[in-house]
């Protein structure tokens, strides 16, 4: 939390030093070692009328498009034109010209309203916009997977390749109507991705190109997590999620267990995703999910009429557990036990199901009952883990999603189902915990924004990361979950018999877990707005449309002598 801090106090100089246009468009070429693309101080003033914080990093859209920088402009072009043309590729075109934004005409029926969120985002901004169309993917999983060889030799390129001169953006060609068949995309879904897809985007001497035997998904690769870990903590959120260093993975989330659907390439190609694994080239936007209020922080209090009364308490006053409620949707289970190593089954097991046995003790960090102020790892049988106080409740919704033969009736007997709960009764409790499914989390936003304390196990990751510090705005759990229980009961406190018979009760850190839920909620209000996904959305097109436009070496914002 100490280091959580400086780093936040890093980022709020790194993030928000310009004052002024000149001073913006200073720090651009500083940085960037170019101009920005033209537009850019019309972009400013958006940003400045809506008084964002965050000015000045957007390190994220420089990496997602450094790539591209070594295709030609018309190629980008006929790749977008290529890759919505065909049905089967699953994604679909939002076409911008003179200013308006509309859907194309093929977009799968069951998708449309994910792109016309979109183009109500782009609306705010779109009359600044030049022509160009833009390719969104309609799936959840991630699609661009390049090797580490061939995309270092797009960015060696790439760096070559320089900005200058006050040129206006050029005209786009319309997409042709005719549908094709032809694609570059190759159709994983329902197998294991991890060795062929994320471990490629590795380098060559990386655990994961090396090792391609399985692990089992019921011992802990404690070398895995090392890296990223201190102890039993999630230390580095930044390379938490690599594949690179974290072979096990490839048995420890539905994304590479056992996609629902996955049509992936690892050629380079312009497709914007809402969210993507570490490792892939998607170009990253802000969903419309969130922009639209699919899920919404809303509570309710007894004076809203025919509604149940569902407050956001002050933190002290919630229920002292860690509630969690959602749909086996992180995967398919077609019938050979891929769920067992599933995030969100495995978070169920451990909640309701753990037992005496040897395969499910739990190991905590717990006070030293010899020493004052001192700590040490304890391993306790699983059945005795309600003992010490620690409250969860932790279920699956409705019925088992995505599963095939044996795999459905096995999950719902081992993981039991509830009912559906009201969105609004999450605040009720101290601790949410978030996990992502198939893709990105359509409920962290909200969790940030109450009172409660997010924990979140996430492997994928969204425009907004870099905007969030961990162990600040949010505490972050390993995809293993083996830390899970230590860092509930840091927070919740817990009590017990020593080995004499001596009652003992830690009362925890309930301030440390105020502070955070609080600093996070704060937080989100001034960088996760939906005044923030407009500006980061209108600089990411302006790039694009500079990348796209075949005089764009001429292409450059520079101030006026």
């Amino acid at each position: 939390m100490f280091d959580a801090q400086n780093k936040y106090l890093n980022y709020l100089t790194y993030a928000a030093q310009s004052k002024s246009l000149t001073e913006a468009v200073r720090t651009y070429q500083q940085r960037y070692q170019d101009n920005p693309p033209p537009g850019f101080d019309i972009w400013f003033e958006f940003a400045t009328n809506r008084s964002v914080y965050v000015l000045d990093e957007f390190n994220q859209i420089y990496n997602d498009l450094l790539p591209f920088r070594a295709v030609p402009p018309a190629q980008l072009r006929e790749q977008t034109w290529e890759i919505v043309s065909n049905p089967w590729n699953e994604i679909s075109g939002i076409t911008i010209r003179q200013g308006k934004a509309s859907v194309q005409e093929n977009v799968l029926p069951t998708h449309r309203w994910m792109l016309e969120g979109v183009v109500h985002i782009i609306d705010s901004f779109s009359q600044h916009l030049p022509d160009m169309d833009l390719a969104f993917n309609l799936n959840d999983e991630s699609r661009i997977a390049l090797t580490q060889e061939y995309r270092q030799e797009l960015q060696n390129t790439a760096l070559n390749n320089g900005f200058r001169g006050e040129s206006s953006f050029s005209d786009w060609k319309d997409i042709p109507d005719e549908p094709t068949t032809d694609t570059v995309f190759e159709n994983w879904s329902f197998s294991n991705t991890f060795h062929e897809w994320a471990a490629q985007t590795c380098p060559k001497d990386s655990a994961a190109r090396k090792n391609t035997a399985p692990f089992s998904r019921s011992q802990l690769c404690v070398h895995c997590a090392a890296d990223h870990s201190l102890g039993q903590f999630l230390a580095n959120w930044s390379i938490a999620a690599d594949p690179c260093h974290q072979p096990d993975l490839a048995n420890l989330h539905g994304f590479y267990l056992s996609p629902a659907a996955f049509k992936a390439t690892h050629q380079l190609r312009p497709v914007f995703s809402q969210s993507k694994a570490p490792g892939f080239n998607d170009i990253l936007y802000p969903s419309a999910w969130n922009y639209m209020d699919k899920v919404v922080y809303a509570p309710t209090d007894a004076s809203t009429p025919d509604r149940p009364a569902f407050p956001d308490l002050p933190f002290a006053e919630k229920a002292e557990t860690m509630f969690w409620r959602g749909a086996t949707s992180e995967g398919v289970s077609a019938g050979l036990g891929a769920w067992r190593g599933m995030t969100r089954q495995r978070v169920v097991h451990m909640a309701n199901n753990l037992t005496g046995s040897q395969h499910d003790t739990v190991t905590l960090l717990l006070p030293d009952q010899r020493r004052p102020n001192s700590y040490t790892y304890t391993t306790i049988p699983g059945s005795s883990l309600k003992a010490l106080g620690l409250q969860s409740d932790v279920h699956i919704v409705d019925g088992i999603a995505r599963c095939g033969g044996r795999d459905c009736d096995e999950q719902a007997n081992e993981l039991g189902l509830v009912g559906p709960a009201d969105f609004q009764s999450h605040w009720q409790y101290k601790y949410l915990i978030d996990l992502d499914g198939a893709g990105f989390s359509g409920r962290f936003l909200p969790f940030l924004q109450s009172r409660s304390l997010p924990f979140k196990a996430a492997l994928f990751r969204e425009w907004y990361d870099s905007r969030l510090i961990p162990w600040l705005h949010f505490v972050p759990i390993d995809l293993r979950l083996h830390g899970l229980w230590s860092t509930l009961a840091y927070f919740s406190g817990m009590h017990g018999m020593d080995a004499k018979g001596k009652p003992w009760d830690w009362k925890g850190h309930q301030r440390e877990a105020d502070l955070i839920a609080e600093s996070g909620r704060e937080w989100s209000r001034k960088v996760l707005r939906k005044e923030d996904m407009e500006v980061y959305f209108f600089r990411l097109l302006l790039e694009w449309g500079r990348l796209t436009d075949d005089k764009r070496d001429e292409l450059g914002f520079v101030l006026s002598r």
